[in-house]
């Protein structure tokens, strides 16, 4: 008889309170996402107390400029992670059924839309106020990791994004995914994502001065994240509406959108170390 962790029985909400005739609940998997955005805020005004870390002993913001920042990247999160999910994983169920693009709190949030709506606020944030780019990505891309944690944890809550069928001892059994043990990818994710990315780009930063190379921490995050999840990527299963890519090509829709990165963040490094000597 395979062996197998029991599957943590936790309620997708935390509390539910009747309004009227409806009812307002608060689900881990949004507490997640305020709680990352919220440390991720926390820590971006932490570096910015440390000015020696960054290029000419200069923060290259203020310290009330991060909270002023926060208000972009939630809007780049939401919006972009549910626009990414729609056209990236399921396209034809949203044209099908426009209204349930708007219903979030039913999960479905794509990682690579949130991150190009993070970018994209921040592009416009500094453009507006005149900041570093380079510099300010690089302390965004500090604060990421916690939200990847927390984000991969509330999957798990949720009892989504399991993974593929297994035998090994920690497999677990999904409600929803059948009566195969599988692995518990959202763990795998958290950990290599949240807390093995994260270690490493908080030591190049504290430890290393890889802050005073701008972008260098953006090209760290982009090749550390694309290798994690295209490695995490062959234990997690598909989304059945995305059979016939891997069918086709090999290759799930996270490793597609995942791999490149990589080569985004080498170019990054690259830039980062030649600015540098020149």
């Amino acid at each position: 008889m395979t062996l197998v962790l029991p599957y943590p029985q936790i309620e997708p909400e935390l509390f539910t309170i009747p309004l009227g005739g409806y009812e307002f609940s608060l689900r881990w998997y949004a507490l997640a996402y305020i709680a990352g955005l919220l440390i991720g805020w926390r820590q971006m005004v932490l570096l910015m107390r440390r000015p020696k870390l960054w290029p000419a002993d200069k923060a290259p913001m203020t310290q009330a400029q991060p909270e002023e920042l926060l208000t972009r990247m939630i809007l780049g999160v939401v919006l972009g992670g549910r626009l990414g999910y729609v056209l990236f994983y399921d396209l034809d169920r949203f044209l099908d059924r426009p209204g349930e693009i708007l219903r979030i709190w039913e999960g479905g949030m794509s990682f690579h839309g949130g991150f190009a709506g993070v970018i994209l606020g921040t592009i416009l944030y500094t453009w507006r106020n005149k900041l570093s780019l380079l510099q300010a990505g690089d302390a965004v891309a500090l604060a990421a990791p916690a939200g990847l944690f927390l984000g991969r944890i509330a999957n798990l809550i949720n009892g989504e994004l399991w993974g593929r069928v297994s035998d090994v001892p920690w497999a677990m059994v999904f409600p929803g995914a059948g009566p195969e043990p599988r692995h518990p990818s959202q763990l795998y994710e958290a950990a290599l994502e949240g807390l093995v990315l994260g270690a490493v780009m908080w030591g190049l930063a504290l430890k290393g001065g890889w802050l005073k190379r701008p972008g260098a921490i953006i090209g760290m995050f982009f090749i550390g994240y694309g290798l994690a999840r295209s490695i995490v990527e062959y234990f997690r299963q598909w989304d059945p509406q995305l059979s016939e890519l891997v069918a086709a090509t090999g290759f799930t829709m996270g490793q597609v959108l995942s791999l490149p990165m990589v080569l985004i963040g080498l170019g990054f490094l690259w830039q980062a170390w030649r600015r540098q000597a020149g």
